[in-house]
């Protein structure tokens, strides 16, 4: 076997036990010493898929749609200067990097699931947020996603791409995801599970994955995994849709939990089959109906995702939970009033879905379906912060919130400020723009460039004061302009 440098020989060997006949092991070698290819997701909240193409065309961008994901584009370009990540697009929330394949997991949800603005779904392992924000989009910012990540260190990067994609309607929590079947049983419409994985298939971007590959790893994260599918299987409603997905290559991480969990559960389980999900589906299609993704056949990272649906009830032992006093409160009818008043006399933004909620002087917008949950399980972030209370005895009023402005601001139609490619590089920077005409606006205000909101300001005479979050920031190599 020639070039197989990055692959420990073992590996090969179990490979060539599972590879489909039609395909070859050489091919498959070859292929997993390829780079792969860039691929981005349009966030479809903010812009739409014909405006954004119109955009990478000024870029002298050339997108590749990818099959699977009408969002969803194959990226190349020549002479990059400036990161992509560091592009205004990209930095105003337009557009998410995401590996190709890592995208099929939501369009295999969304093949089966219908969504309303009822529906509550669980992302079980969502972190860095790729699959959540992908949720959102596909719901239109409506219904409710619970996104729990178990690692505390990848929480705060779940929640910026959350909000820098304008998302309204998620709830964060931090738990290992094998309570929710035994603290929520039979609530969720739909869940995805994107189980953590030895990571096989992710050999094209990160070379090193292979680096400690052993067979008891393999067997060990199984037994993971397959408490996770079955405490995942509790927490679906009867009907509900399950999506289990890993960027792996193994049986002992895919189909066999699949079968795991239908074994478990023979007549409650129904396995979908995902040959029609988009065409050439077939090529991956195992026997069950699910997709085991060699890396060579799209020219992707290799990956699984099978489909299922509840047929029956479930009776997982229930835990005690241990929660704590929730710190919010409703505000006043008058309080509710006042604020959203402001926000219509400051920015024409009328219409505000969701259940408000204070805590001290913090104002809070939570997504409607969360009610019956929220003395059901604990939230490390819940909604998003719309505004802080300040005052005194001579002044009183408001400070809207950045994550306000980034999950309405299509519908903000006063005291916006438009500004330059060089002003707005500035303002990403950090600086105040000086010598800026401001049109007689006053107070805060919304900074625009090319039409898409990148934050709050306050004008202030002829300067704009640089309200942008510190974490949003960006020192250097920025967009070109």
């Amino acid at each position: 076997m020639e070039n197989n440098k990055l692959l420990p020989q073992i590996f090969i060997d179990k490979m060539k036990t599972i590879l489909p006949e039609h395909l070859s092991l050489q091919d498959f070698v070859n292929s997993c010493h390829q780079p792969l290819r860039r691929a981005i997701r349009v966030n479809t909240l903010k812009i739409s898929i014909e405006d954004f193409k119109k955009r990478a065309t000024e870029h002298n961008w050339k997108l590749t749609p990818i099959p699977w994901c009408c969002e969803g584009f194959w990226i190349a370009i020549e002479n990059e200067i400036t990161p992509l990540g560091n592009s205004f697009e990209h930095l105003a929330g337009l557009f998410y990097i995401q590996e190709a394949s890592s995208m099929m997991p939501v369009a295999a949800l969304f093949h089966f699931l219908e969504a309303t603005p009822q529906t509550t779904l669980l992302d079980a392992a969502a972190a860095p947020g790729s699959k959540t924000t992908q949720i959102a989009a596909k719901m239109d910012n409506q219904g409710l996603i619970i996104a729990n990540e178990f690692s505390s260190s990848r929480i705060k990067m779940l929640h910026a791409n959350i909000q820098r994609c304008g998302i309204k309607n998620v709830a964060l929590t931090h738990f290992d995801a094998k309570v929710f079947g035994s603290w929520l049983p039979h609530t969720f419409d739909a869940i995805l599970l994107d189980a953590p994985c030895s990571g096989e298939g992710t050999i094209r971007k990160d070379k090193s994955a292979m680096k400690n590959w052993k067979q008891q790893a393999i067997d060990d994260i199984s037994l993971i995994q397959k408490g996770l599918i079955e405490s995942a299987f509790h927490a679906l409603k009867v009907g509900g849709i399950l999506v289990y997905s890993t960027c792996t290559l193994s049986h002992e991480e895919n189909q066999d939990v699949c079968h795991f969990l239908k074994n478990s559960f023979p007549d409650s389980i129904e396995f979908l089959d995902l040959n029609n999900l988009f065409p050439d589906a077939n090529k991956t299609r195992t026997k069950e109906g699910f997709l085991h993704i060699w890396p060579q056949v799209y020219d992707s990272e290799g990956f699984f995702v099978a489909a299922l649906r509840k047929t029956a009830k479930s009776n997982p032992e229930l835990a005690k939970k241990r929660l704590g006093r929730l710190p919010f409160i409703r505000p006043t009818r008058q309080k509710e009033s006042e604020l959203y008043d402001y926000f219509k006399r400051q920015f024409g933004i009328t219409h505000i879905d969701g259940m408000l909620y204070q805590r001290d002087k913090e104002f809070w917008l939570f997504p409607d379906n969360i009610k019956p949950l929220m003395n059901q399980i604990r939230f490390s972030r819940l909604g998003i912060k719309i505004a802080e209370e300040f005052g005194n005895v001579r002044k009183n009023g408001f400070k809207t919130q950045h994550e306000f402005i980034t999950a309405f601001e299509k519908q903000a139609s006063k005291n916006i400020i438009e500004l330059d490619a060089s002003q707005a590089k500035a303002y990403y920077q950090g600086k105040d723009i000086r010598g800026l005409e401001t049109e007689g606006a006053s107070g805060e205000v919304l900074v625009s460039y090319r039409g898409q909101v990148i934050s709050l300001g306050k004008a202030l005479n002829n300067r704009l004061k640089n309200n942008l979050p510190r974490e949003l920031i960006r020192d250097n190599n920025l967009f070109e302009f």
